[in-house]
C-alpha cells in the first residue's frame, strides 16, 4: 500500500534539487523515493563529498559531528581544505 508524504521546502531549495534530479533522468518524486529508500534501507545517509569520498553517516555519527561542529565554532577550530576536515572528523568516529 503507497501512501502520501507532503513537504514544505523553499522555491529555490525545490528548483535545484528538481534540477540536479533530472540530470540524473529522475523526476522530484523519484528522486525523494530513491532517498528515503536508501535511508531506510542503509539506517544512514550517504554523503558524496566533491574530492569523490562516500561518506555514510549513522545517528550517532551525526550526533558525534555535531557536537564537533559546537566545540570547533566554540574555539574557532578551522582546516585548510574539505578533505582536512572530513579527516579530522572520521579520526574521532
Amino acid at each position: 500500500m503507497n501512501t502520501t508524504i507532503q513537504i514544505r521546502i523553499d522555491s529555490p531549495t525545490k528548483m535545484k534539487a528538481q534540477k540536479a534530479f533530472k540530470q540524473m533522468g529522475l523526476d522530484l518524486s523519484s528522486g525523494i523515493k530513491y532517498l528515503l529508500t536508501q535511508v531506510s534501507n542503509s539506517n544512514s545517509l550517504s554523503y558524496i563529498c566533491d574530492f569523490g569520498y562516500l561518506h555514510k553517516y549513522t545517528p550517532q555519527m551525526l550526533k558525534r559531528y555535531q557536537k564537533e561542529e559546537k566545540l570547533a565554532f566554540k574555539n574557532k577550530k578551522s582546516f585548510s581544505s574539505v578533505k582536512e576536515m572530513f579527516d579530522d572528523l572520521e579520526n574521532k568516529c
